[in-house]
């Protein structure tokens, strides 16, 4: 089953980082938040990713052409260009890096991979941008058990601010940036059927538009309801939240 990973956006929330590099390439910890979205899927035995390239699209395609020497030792022999590894670290993983278009919508990038997508029955789409704490076995077993078309995976949002408890005016407990209780909102991590690509138009149509509107009015839209961690990258602030978490061990993605 094929994973589609949605990077090609201009990450403009994120200047401070995007500016350089697409947003998918930017740190957590001291790794790029691609490589921990495909590591998530990968613990689950998903290995077979194609990612939707656009804005500065070429950071990924070398690191990726790049990715087997920078992470194993080697010696080259200038005279005939010969590599010996060492300590071979490997990835079990196949990844088609595709030009979606720098100015495609999400849904334009999804309709740009019809060519390698129609073959498949299901796959899964998600964000460059965001981790979870999710088991995409048990997403993808809800989406066998509905039998439609699309699964979108429904979260609550982490509040904008840290919220915290009081003994009078003495602070008893803080915590930063937690989840809501109340309300739920597109977290990314879609199961999609090959026949979605029939609601997308073209380059310019937005997945969250009418895709999923008509999707939901069909009645053919299932929400799968995650009550554990979720967070996305929008801001220096969420890119900040994400590396603490992960730098203290803590990282409840972390698989």
């Amino acid at each position: 089953m094929k994973t589609v990973i949605l990077c090609g956006g201009l990450g403009t929330r994120l200047s401070e980082e995007t500016t350089l590099r697409p947003k998918p390439m930017v740190d957590v910890g001291d790794t790029p938040i691609l490589l921990h979205i495909m590591n998530l899927y990968s613990f689950y035995g998903y290995n077979d990713f194609v990612l939707a390239l656009g804005y500065k699209g070429e950071f990924i395609k070398k690191f990726f052409l790049n990715f087997y020497a920078l992470n194993n030792d080697f010696t080259v022999d200038l005279k005939t260009g010969q590599i010996e590894y060492y300590k071979e670290a490997q990835k079990n993983w196949r990844v088609s890096l595709m030009d979606t278009g720098d100015n495609s919508m999400t849904g334009g990038r999804i309709k740009r991979l019809s060519h390698l997508l129609n073959g498949e029955k299901t796959f899964m789409v998600t964000y460059g941008d965001g981790v979870a704490d999710l088991d995409m076995n048990q997403l993808l077993e809800f989406h066998k058990s509905h039998g439609k078309l699309a699964t979108m995976t429904t979260v609550h949002p982490p509040s904008r601010f840290g919220v915290m408890s009081f003994d009078g005016d003495r602070v008893v407990k803080f915590i930063e940036k937690p989840q809501t209780e109340d309300g739920w909102i597109n977290g990314g991590f879609f199961v999609f059927d090959k026949k979605v690509l029939d609601y997308i138009s073209g380059d310019e149509t937005i997945l969250e538009k009418e895709p999923l509107e008509r999707l939901a009015k069909d009645g053919q839209l299932m929400s799968y309801k995650h009550e554990g961690f979720w967070q996305c990258m929008d801001t220096i602030r969420d890119k900040n939240l994400l590396s603490k978490l992960w730098d203290s061990g803590k990282a409840p993605w972390k698989r």
